[in-house]
């Protein structure tokens, strides 16, 4: 097969390159309703967050701090958002937990110990502008579980299902922090 001349390479890639173009322009829109969009999914005009430890009303003790921290650590993590002092920050992600209960979803026939439990924690959060004090979200009775096995051969402790449930919560949260479509 004979070598053809650059020029003519050139004519026979045009067409793939502006279908190309063609896709691009079409594909992706800043208006996330027409089409894609390359634009991110979280607030642009938000930079920092502050993220204080939520107030527990429950008698579970230490729901509080997983819960905080591993909020902390989803939204350094998924967002564009630095957490920082609510001195420093744009906004601020409050909360309080209102119920941690644990229910027993299968028993042993023969030891009639439970052999698979559910921890479950409910919050109310809100986030909010410190810059205009105007609240961008607020969730009530906002829920997650966790699943643990206390039984043999397992015998995962309550911990277990402390840590799923809490960090639920916190990608659940942290995705209702995405911007407005």
């Amino acid at each position: 097969m004979r070598d053809l001349p650059g020029n003519v390479m050139t004519w026979r890639a045009l067409p793939a390159l502006a279908l190309w173009l063609v896709m691009l322009a079409v594909g992706c829109a800043s208006d996330p309703t027409q089409g894609y969009s390359t634009e991110s999914i979280y607030r642009t005009d938000i930079a920092t967050v502050n993220v204080p430890i939520f107030e527990n009303v429950t008698f579970h003790r230490q729901v509080e701090l997983d819960l905080t921290e591993s909020i902390v650590k989803e939204i350094e993590q998924r967002t564009p958002y630095k957490v920082t002092t609510q001195r420093r920050a744009d906004t601020i992600l409050s909360g309080t937990i209102r119920r941690v209960e644990l229910d027993q979803l299968t028993r042993s026939r023969e030891t009639g110990l439970a052999e698979e439990m559910v921890l479950s924690v409910t919050i109310d959060f809100e986030w909010r502008d410190l810059r205009n004090n105007q609240l961008i979200v607020r969730r009530e009775s906002f829920t997650s579980h966790g699943l643990f096995v206390p039984s043999n051969p397992s015998a995962e402790p309550i911990e277990l299902g402390r840590l799923a449930a809490v960090q639920k919560l916190a990608r659940d949260i942290v995705n209702e922090m995405q911007a407005e479509w």
